[in-house]
């Protein structure tokens, strides 16, 4: 098996292979054009990143600069995802993200790793393990998350959180390790932010159904 074919199975292998390397530099090729459009060439970035990504839906916006690995080879989101600057994608495997998802400034979604064992460490060995994150999910600024962990729909990671392990579904989770601290709730159908109140009748949309 190729190096290259090693990326996405999770075995150990040579990142600075040629093959790899020569195919590298030209996704960064097109990350460098990317992070030098200007505001008012908003098409032009649309455009760029659907030839960038492995996949990227409708009414998706991802402030400049970006930094990933691959510039976004391996990387696929949904429609309307929102990613503030700074975010940084190590997608040397795929980096799945689900529909209406907001990442916050500075976020790193990481799939590569390096085994602990320095002799391996010395040859430069890697492995990569794929990062899920579901639907309408919000990752707070700074957040990290490492690989192979999976986030569940609806759910709401704290500022400068660290993601070691899966996180279920429709719960607000926060700290380093990243923990569930409680599941949304009644609450959050009243309440935005501490004591300030939803205010359903100067909103666009009804309240949600259960």
């Amino acid at each position: 098996m190729r190096m290259i074919d090693k990326m996405h199975t999770g075995e150990l292998y040579l990142a600075g292979e040629e093959e790899i390397t020569a195919v590298q530099t030209r996704c960064l090729d097109r990350l460098y054009d990317f992070n030098a459009t200007r505001p008012t060439e908003a098409e032009k970035r649309q455009n760029m990143l659907k030839e960038m990504f492995a996949e990227i839906g409708e009414g998706c916006y991802i402030e400049p600069p970006l930094h990933s690995n691959w510039g976004g080879r391996h990387v696929h989101f949904g429609k309307n995802v929102y990613a503030n600057f700074n975010l940084t994608l190590v997608d040397d495997t795929h980096i799945y993200v689900g529909d209406y998802t907001m990442i916050g400034p500075n976020v790193t979604i990481a799939t590569a790793g390096h085994p602990i064992l320095p002799a391996l460490r010395e040859k430069a060995y890697q492995y990569n393990a794929s990062v899920r994150i579901g639907k309408n999910c919000w990752l707070g600024a700074g957040v990290i998350l490492l690989p192979g962990v999976t986030v569940g729909d609806n759910t709401v990671i704290g500022a400068g959180s660290v993601v070691t392990k899966n996180l279920p579904s429709n719960v607000v989770a926060v700290g380093n390790p990243c923990r569930v601290l409680r599941e949304v709730n009644e609450h959050d159908r009243s309440y935005y932010f501490k004591d300030r109140k939803i205010d359903w009748q100067t909103l666009v949309d009804s309240p949600p159904a259960d």
